[in-house]
């Protein structure tokens, strides 16, 4: 009987104690990375809903942006809340990416967060942030006229990447035949 009690207590033991382990409090790690997630699914899940993303404040682009540095993926349909820049809140993307369903509509597949550059200089990054661990991308140049020099974070949340969950192109995501932005004529 001995025997039986030992590995019952044992597994009870570990049981009370994993829960605790695994979920770690709001400091820096892993813990705190899966609790952002969490929080960025539960935000964005009614954005599923590509109604509800436009009515959010998000801001279509007409365009389906790809990478046009040759590389292979597309980000979607960017639907921009400019609200959000700078924010660092899992809540409060600047950006979310739809692509097309098949069926005239639009699917949620990620989102985006864009930060300013405090200095404006693209060669230093003393001032780069970071959530779930990762920091950002950058900083960038701007993409169209007025955009400050800026760090990016993209998170493939609702549809997986096969190049990863915080690359900023996504293989699996393509634009359809006629959706891109038409690329600029040359001046004769």
């Amino acid at each position: 009987m001995a025997r039986t009690s030992t590995p019952v207590l044992a597994c009870a033991l570990a049981l009370a104690v994993t829960p605790a382990v695994a979920v770690a409090g709001p400091g820096p790690g892993p813990g705190r990375a899966a609790a952002d997630k969490a929080v960025t699914y539960r935000a964005t899940a009614p954005y599923q809903q590509h109604a509800q993303g436009v009515r959010a404040g998000y801001k279509p682009d007409q365009y389906c942006v790809f990478d046009r540095a040759g590389g292979t993926g597309a980000l979607g349909y960017p639907h921009f809340n400019h609200a959000y820049d700078n924010s660092t809140d899992p809540a409060k993307p600047t950006a979310l990416f739809y692509e097309d369903d098949g069926k005239g509509g639009k699917r949620l597949v990620g989102v985006e967060w864009l930060v300013h550059d405090r200095d404006q200089n693209p060669k230093t990054d003393d001032d780069r942030p970071s959530m779930f661990g990762v920091p950002f991308k950058g900083p960038h140049r701007g993409n169209f006229p007025g955009q400050p020099v800026h760090y990016a974070l993209h998170l493939w949340l609702w549809k997986k990447n096969p190049a990863g969950q915080f690359t900023t192109y996504n293989p699996a995501v393509t634009c359809l035949p006629g959706t891109t932005r038409p690329l600029p004529r040359p001046s004769s």
